[in-house]
């Protein structure tokens, strides 16, 4: 769980944000720590569910919930949708260590250096599948914190202390007109990115996939209570974006994220660089190979077997998955390469804006089923309209400014969607009723409980 709500572009993202923008980087941390009060409400409750009815994505609880194929294909669109820049920017942070060792992406040593990681990628988990990410978990946390306490102490001590290394830091932003701390006029739009991001989390594919192969709520809890533990490691990178500024790296203009890996080959000889850098990438991989598991699950499972393959067998529907998760990840490498970073970046904040118009049709039916299936498809058009107008409207900044009336505010603009997705739904839901169109059966009320390793749940197990 942890290995994959911290990915690889965040050991470089957060830290670069911080040596661009100061303060405002640290909503990273308070939304990991909003997040698992939020995971402990909502994946167990979906665990359970979804290990009785044999499901193993969330358009298949969608389905059963609502009894709407379309409802559930909008779901599956959006994980895929938003899931597919989330795993480009895996790939840019791996990138960006190359680069770092003197291996850029556009160079014939660069694609080779991505392909031998993709391809260790797809040779550590194609025979085991989530098994085997579930093995590399361990390994990833132990090399990630390792090479990130080895680069905070040497920074800190050559430095001069933490002392020398805030107030260098503060000075460097202060003449940029940035701060180390929010500033009053900026907590809004950091209380609702933060909020809003952690809303989003647990809606993304790769979350879902791994809260529902638990073998039991136990587990999920015991994984969901680690998660600060794991915020206090993003605290450690954050941190090494305050150093990157105290040391004066000076990354290239619109290059932020490169500022920790210039930091490491500052402080550290080259074979140390390289062993950091290693650590790094490694640890980099398994949130790449689960992104690509759960888009693929949720390409054969509600896609394929649903209107291309209905007589697909449980053993077709793996061998089908496993082969598209390596053309995922193909594409993947593909779309990094050819994308302007701030390219996959911008569809990577459109993707949020979209992940989180599924909250209403998922998280919130999970304690209701008040809401009219139809006037949640108009909800989710409206929000995920809204949203994407927004993000192209304000070149793609995820805090928007609104106003009403007297009141202005910065918001993130996937709240604003999402609330106009909930008004929508709100609004139509009495009016269908009045009208009288049918709500379809929610089959998540009857039926036996299956077996933990049924045919159907193997599609994600195994």
């Amino acid at each position: 769980m942890g290995g994959t709500v911290i990915t690889a572009y965040t050991y470089v993202a957060i830290p670069g944000l911080m040596f661009g923008a100061g303060g405002l980087a640290l909503y990273a941390l308070t939304y990991l720590l909003l997040l698992t009060p939020l995971i402990t409400l909502v994946l167990p409750r979906l665990h359970r569910v979804a290990a009785r009815h044999g499901m193993v994505t969330a358009a298949d609880y969608v389905r059963a919930r609502h009894g709407s194929h379309a409802l559930a294909l909008a779901v599956a669109l959006t994980g895929i949708l938003a899931t597919m820049p989330y795993l480009a920017l895996q790939v840019i942070g791996m990138a960006t260590l190359l680069d770092a060792m003197g291996l850029p992406a556009g160079t014939a040593a660069g694609c080779l250096g991505l392909a031998l990681l993709f391809g260790f990628c797809a040779a550590a988990t194609q025979p085991a599948g989530l098994r085997a990410t579930a093995r590399i978990a361990p390994v990833k946390a132990l090399l990630t914190t390792t090479a990130l306490a080895v680069t905070l102490v040497l920074a800190i001590t050559r430095l001069g202390g933490p002392g020398a290394v805030f107030a260098a830091a503060g000075h460097r932003l202060s003449g940029e007109g940035l701060a180390l701390v929010v500033p009053p006029q900026s907590a809004f739009a950091y209380a609702t990115l933060a909020l809003g991001t952690a809303l989003a989390q647990p809606m993304y594919p790769q979350i879902v996939t791994v809260a529902l192969a638990a073998g039991d709520r136990r587990r999920l809890h015991a994984a969901t209570a680690a998660l600060p533990l794991w915020a206090a490691s993003l605290a450690l990178t954050a941190l090494l974006g305050v150093a990157a500024l105290a040391a004066g790296v000076r990354a290239r203009p619109g290059h932020a994220e490169l500022a920790v890996p210039l930091l490491i080959r500052t402080l550290t000889p080259d074979w140390l660089t390289g062993l950091l850098f290693g650590a790094l990438a490694v640890g980099a991989l398994l949130p790449a190979c689960v992104m690509s598991m759960s888009m693929a699950t949720l390409l054969v499972r509600n896609i394929y077997t649903e209107y291309l393959n209905p007589t697909a067998t449980p053993k077709h529907e793996v061998r089908i998955a496993r082969t598209s998760s390596l053309c995922i990840m193909a594409g993947a490498v593909l779309f990094a390469l050819v994308l302007h970073p701030q390219d996959a970046v911008n569809l990577h904040l459109l993707g949020g804006v979209w992940i989180l118009q599924t909250l209403p049709a998922v998280a919130i039916s999970l304690f209701t089923r008040w809401f009219h299936h139809r006037a949640l498809i108009a909800g989710w058009a409206a929000g995920m309209a809204a949203g994407t107008a927004l993000l192209c409207l304000h070149d793609f900044s995820s805090v928007v400014n609104l106003s009403l009336g007297p009141l202005h505010a910065s918001v993130y603009a996937a709240l604003t969607a999402l609330a106009l997705n909930l008004a929508v739904s709100a609004v139509l839901t009495p009016v269908l009723d009045r009208l009288g169109i049918p709500r379809n059966s929610d089959s998540t009320l009857s039926g036996p409980p299956l077996e933990r390793r049924g045919s159907k749940y193997t599609v994600i197990v195994d």
